[in-house]
């Protein structure tokens, strides 16, 4: 491996129209639009088809050096041994890490490049990629490889949730894709031992299923700052969605019209009501693109949501998910962080 100190060069990060700026220092650096120069494709071989998967994988880093990339394939075993690999990329002068997984894999990677100038990349793999599908990253890895060499940097605000683990310690986590309080992350809760990975989508459905019947849908409190006003408004729900993204991709594509990577905000979606029926109208919604509004189901831009018990309500635990992700429970607070990523874009 040659001298990290040989890596460093020019910092950068794109500027109001898109283009790209350097700023004089040490950093790391993308010298134009398709102009990374290393590169680390983090992945699990423990995951489904590890074999095949890798030979794809190291196909990928001989397309990205034939386009003149440093780029190395990272094994990690664990989401602590992919951030450290992370770190130690970020450290040798990688100017981008490529996440080779699911929604996951780009969840933890995005706790060690936020606030950096390292760029995220995405070669999607694994049970959930929402984050690809709204990036319109191709899912051969061949193909991605190709995308990847003239991906364009992209800076993007991230969101970021603050709450208690599950032990009730403070944690903050930032998200890409979205947070989510209240019924689908009590799902993650009930998937946490890893059916989904062990026993595929099928498996994750059944879960979905059988909580639709049997969840009794606690509600909870949200104070909330819309973008467009300083003043408070509260709600008292049974679910609290925090988009990013348009495009979920798979059959349920737009779960918030008007979330975007390109604001400054997140796209809340209030679940108002402990109906089933609507619930089912707002994932028919998504299903098949129909207008809105949604009887009990209430959209809006936000830059600030806390969230709590309330007060009437008996306290069941609510949890917390982030990118799909476990990470907590009530209280929370979700807020937003501008200018906060680098995401690699594929050109279209």
């Amino acid at each position: 491996m040659p001298d990290p100190q040989s890596c460093q060069v020019e910092s950068w990060w794109a500027g109001p129209d898109g283009s790209v700026l350097a700023a004089s220092g040490p950093r790391h650096h993308l010298q134009s639009a398709a102009g990374m120069r290393k590169a680390a494709l983090l992945y699990n071989p423990e995951s489904g088809g590890s074999k095949r998967r890798q030979r794809e994988l190291q196909s990928a880093v001989e397309i990205l050096r034939s386009g003149g990339v440093e780029a190395d394939l990272l094994p990690t075993d664990s989401k602590e041994h992919a951030a450290a690999e992370a770190r130690r990329a970020m450290d040798a002068g990688c100017d981008a890490i490529f996440a080779c997984g699911g929604d996951g894999t780009v969840h933890n990677l995005v706790q060690v490049l936020a606030n950096t100038p390292v760029a995220l990349g995405v070669f999607p793999i694994g049970t959930a990629n929402a984050l690809a599908h709204d990036l319109r990253w191709p899912f051969r890895i061949s193909a991605a490889a190709k995308a990847a060499l003239q991906a364009k940097p992209r800076r993007v605000a991230l969101g970021r949730v603050s709450c208690q683990n599950l032990q009730g310690t403070p944690i903050t986590y930032h998200f890409v894709v979205a947070a989510g309080i209240g019924v689908d992350a009590h799902l993650f809760y009930k998937l946490q031992s890893g059916i989904k990975q062990r026993l595929g989508m099928a498996a994750y459905y059944a879960k979905a299923w059988h909580m639709w019947f049997s969840y009794a849908m606690p509600r909870f409190n949200v104070q909330y700052q819309q973008s467009s006003t300083s003043v408070p408004k509260i709600a008292n729900v049974t679910e609290l969605l925090a988009v990013r993204i348009r495009n979920f991709g798979g059959v349920l594509r737009e779960l918030a019209p008007g979330a975007s990577l390109d604001r400054d905000d997140v796209r809340l979606v209030f679940c108002h009501t402990a109906s089933r029926m609507a619930y089912l109208s707002y994932v028919t919604a998504g299903l098949f693109r129909l207008a809105w509004p949604i009887a009990g189901i209430e959209l809006a831009y936000a830059v600030k949501a806390s969230c709590d018990y309330a007060a009437t309500e008996q306290q069941a635990t609510t949890y917390v998910e982030a990118d799909g992700e476990l990470i907590g429970k009530l209280p929370a607070e979700i807020t937003v962080v501008p200018d906060a990523l680098t995401l690699l874009t594929p050109v279209r």
